[in-house]
């Protein structure tokens, strides 16, 4: 197995280019992972352009999408849309291999913030299956799944890994394991970062996402939920541990690092920035990576009819969706009767995380 090459989640900030030019300076900076949907409909900076072209003519750049929205319960021409820009951009621009997230959350106007978990029932896992096969017939690439950081219950977090392994199967996708969403789940229902990691296939783990995060003070007065927001440096746990996971995934091929664009405002925080950068480097080059094989992809071509589809489910989504924004008390949304959703055994801490995601995300 060959060392896996250090990256970092690209930013389309002028702002972000100009706080981490001395790694590029350098060659420090193996692969980009660009998340090409947030610029679909904008016409990119020619600084951002030629960078992203200079990475993908020498096979090191990564695609990352966020707006596909995997577990929609209905089939819109908004992923028809999605699914058609996606082939226009790969064949102006080549990738590497490209991801989405583990979630859903384009449901009527909701278009903005953080995928919401699915129920990890046999419906959604179906839905998901269907729509991850559109999304491989698409491209001629691999397609993968990042894990979740946001979830309702202790359940959702150790169904998670079992769940986004046979979703994969079909396609013979891969994982992205995100290190930091899952710090976000071991802090917020009390298990060990490790005893959560190994529910995971790891064998399927082929890019390993590190970032940092904030803290939310608690709506109860508990402890703070731990948020994903891309806004700080790598926790020492996870650098910690980060050793022992490398161990464990033998078809590991890329590491990226991920910093919203507009948070590397001073010299400060840069500086931190760097330090976490050149640890991670550290970390893999004295990393043993002898014991791996990386496997070799085929592209299946597995056929489908029409669109999955669960009208109860969408209706489900929409409805609470519309809750958590409408600010329902957490007490009314774990006693509505869900046919799929199962409030009555999720945490309040999270459902009041949640309505808070929402209303940030779409103010109006």
């Amino acid at each position: 197995m060959k060392k896996p090459l250090l990256g970092l989640a690209m930013m389309p900030e002028a702002e972000f280019v100009s706080a981490i030019l001395p790694l590029l300076q350098n060659n420090d900076v193996d692969v980009l992972e660009w998340s090409f949907d947030t610029l679909y409909d904008v016409k990119e900076p020619e600084w951002l352009s030629g960078l992203l072209d200079f990475y993908a003519e020498n096979n090191r750049l990564l695609g990352h999408g966020v707006y596909y929205s995997l577990f929609d319960a209905r089939w819109t021409e908004r992923q028809e849309s999605w699914l058609k820009k996606l082939k226009k951009e790969f064949k102006h621009r080549k990738y590497n291999h490209i991801t989405e997230h583990f979630g859903f959350m384009n449901t009527e106007n909701f278009h903005q913030g953080v995928p919401l978990p699915v129920p990890l029932h046999s419906k959604t896992l179906q839905i998901g299956k269907d729509r991850l096969c559109r999304l491989q017939d698409a491209v001629e690439i691999p397609v993968g799944i990042e894990n979740l950081a946001f979830s309702f219950s202790v359940d959702d977090v150790k169904e998670q890994g079992e769940f986004l392994a046979e979703l994969i199967e079909d396609i013979d996708g891969f994982l992205i394991l995100d290190l930091h969403n899952i710090y976000c789940q071991s802090c917020n229902f009390e298990i060990d970062m490790q005893d959560i990691i190994r529910m995971y296939p790891l064998e399927k783990v082929k890019e390993i996402h590190l970032s940092g995060g904030s803290w939310q003070e608690s709506a109860y007065g508990k402890k703070p939920v731990r948020r994903d927001t891309h806004d700080d440096n790598i926790p020492e746990v996870i650098l910690n541990v980060l050793p022992e996971v490398l161990a464990q995934c033998n078809n590991l091929e890329y590491i990226i690092i991920e910093r919203l664009g507009h948070t590397l405002d001073t010299e400060a925080k840069k500086h931190v920035f760097f330090d976490d950068f050149y640890r991670v480097k550290a970390i893999i080059d004295i990393s043993d990576f002898s014991a791996g094989s990386n496997k070799v992809w085929n592209k299946k071509n597995k056929g489908y009819s029409g669109p999955v589809e669960d009208l109860l489910l969408y209706d489900e989504q929409t409805k609470l969706t519309k809750m958590l924004f409408e600010g329902n008390s957490v007490q009314a949304v774990k006693n509505e009767k869900f046919h799929y959703f199962k409030p009555e055994n999720w945490d309040e801490e999270m459902i009041a995380t949640a309505q808070q995601i929402i209303k940030k995300w779409n103010p109006y």
